[in-house]
């Protein structure tokens, strides 16, 4: 059977991977970390990580970080708000997060 093409809307799910200490130290694991949009979806992401870097997503975990107030020069602001997903793959699988897509 005939792998599925990645559709535009997947591309779009995945901003960028989230290269920490900390996600670094998980990835030992097995757990992959990436910003997504706000809107999506644990069904949405499990099938674009699974279409987009052909690996067996076993769990996805997400969180919203409320964005911070910050001040500059007098003038407050906020910055925006994230989505994390936190996506553990199957053992013998890995994504390169710094090779990209």
């Amino acid at each position: 059977m005939a792998k599925a093409q990645p559709t535009e809307r997947m591309l779009q799910i995945l901003k960028r991977p989230l290269v920490t200490e900390k996600t670094a130290a998980q990835a030992e694991g097995n757990w992959v970390t990436f910003e997504v949009i706000t809107d999506a979806r644990k069904p949405e992401i499990r099938t674009a990580i699974e279409r987009l870097y052909g690996v067996d997503v076993l769990q996805v975990n997400t969180l919203i970080q409320k964005g911070k107030r910050k001040g500059f020069r007098g003038v407050s602001g906020k910055r925006s708000d994230m989505k994390k997903a936190f996506i553990k793959v199957k053992d013998g699988q890995s994504i390169d997060v710094a090779a990209g897509l």
